[in-house]
């Protein structure tokens, strides 16, 4: 597991279910420096299963999240394995009794390091791709005056039924292996997680990517090749009960849950005062562009920029170097835009 991050104490934390969260921790890194006016900020948010290892395709020198002009904050969410996790909070709320998160936890914690840690009271831009999309959205309306610009990569500002379905069957598969005992397992349950693999490697990539053979160009000769040495290989250092933590709040995704907006969609999307870019993938199996579309509609101004590509999901996410190149142009240009 890297180690190459500062932590956020945050102390006890009322979250969004009225639990506590005992000696919260928020693991983080940045890139560049803050200028002095302070109006340089990005919060670039995590992606399920992943850590701020994985947000790196998009930022540097030649990336629109150029760290020589901004100042990027990458948070690692709740129950990712470095910030507070079933995997690394002490009983009694270890493992699988780790209390459930939501992003409205997620964005809160985030909202306290950058006040308290950097004194940033205005981020110029809250950015994430799938997990890391949905708290972009969330940060937009919990905090709508602390937001200059939303860009959303891959994922909806509430989850849709279809999702929760398709969330369900990867916990199913995760579960069913006997070696997960309800979460107190004495080593992972690698055979649940090697089905769930092969559960996600049917949605993560399109249709149209398997039937050109996409898999050749990444190096697998065979899609048993893909699946075992790919697909599996990628969660092999994975926890199940933080993947599972991760599972459920995307499942909860939903920024209308609120007592301010009651979860009435419409309302919640209505108050979004960030200048609002959303960019699905074509291909998306999960996020398709017409959610998107339907979402994009309730915000004042908000622009939708379809991804062009057969990487489904993962067109969001840096598997493709075409794919990045459209996500660098298209925030290039969204970042020089006045807010």
């Amino acid at each position: 597991m890297t180690t190459d991050f500062e932590v956020f104490e945050a102390g006890d934390v009322r979250l969004h279910s009225g639990e506590t969260l005992a000696d919260a921790r928020l693991a983080y890194v940045t890139h560049g420096t803050l200028n002095a006016a302070k109006d340089n900020a990005i919060v670039f948010a995590t992606r399920v299963g992943g850590t701020h290892a994985e947000n790196g395709y998009l930022i540097g020198p030649g990336h629109a999240l150029n760290p020589e002009r901004w100042f990027i904050v990458v948070p690692n969410q709740l129950g990712n394995g470095l910030s507070s996790s079933p995997s690394n909070t002490p009983a009694p709320q270890d493992r699988a009794r780790f209390p459930a998160i939501d992003h409205h936890d997620n964005v809160a914690l985030q909202r306290r390091l950058m006040t308290e840690v950097f004194g940033v009271e205005r981020l110029a831009l809250a950015v994430g791709f799938s997990m890391g999309g949905q708290q972009a959205y969330h940060w937009a309306v919990d905090f709508p005056g602390a937001v200059a610009r939303l860009a959303a990569i891959c994922c909806t500002a509430r989850t849709t039924p279809h999702t929760e379905v398709f969330v369900e069957g990867l916990k199913a598969a995760l579960t069913t292996d006997p070696a997960w005992n309800g979460g107190n397992y004495d080593a992972q349950p690698r055979a649940g997680f090697n089905a769930f693999a092969r559960v996600w490697a049917g949605w993560g990539l399109s249709q149209a990517f398997y039937r050109r053979r996409g898999f050749e160009a990444m190096g697998f000769a065979t899609v048993d090749a893909f699946l075992t040495d790919f697909w599996e290989a990628r969660y092999h250092a994975a926890d199940a009960n933080n993947m599972l933590s991760m599972l459920t709040t995307w499942r909860a995704s939903d920024v209308s849950n609120t007592a301010a907006h009651g979860g009435d969609l419409t309302v919640a999307l209505g108050s979004i005062t960030a200048k609002t870019l959303v960019l699905p993938g074509q291909t998306d199996l999960y996020f398709p562009p017409e959610d998107n579309e339907i979402e994009t509609a309730m915000i004042a101004g908000a622009k939708c920029r379809v991804i062009p590509s057969d990487y489904g999901h993962s067109a969001g996410g840096g598997a493709n170097p075409d794919d990045v190149a459209f996500l660098d142009a298209a925030l290039g240009e969204f970042l020089q835009a006045e807010a």
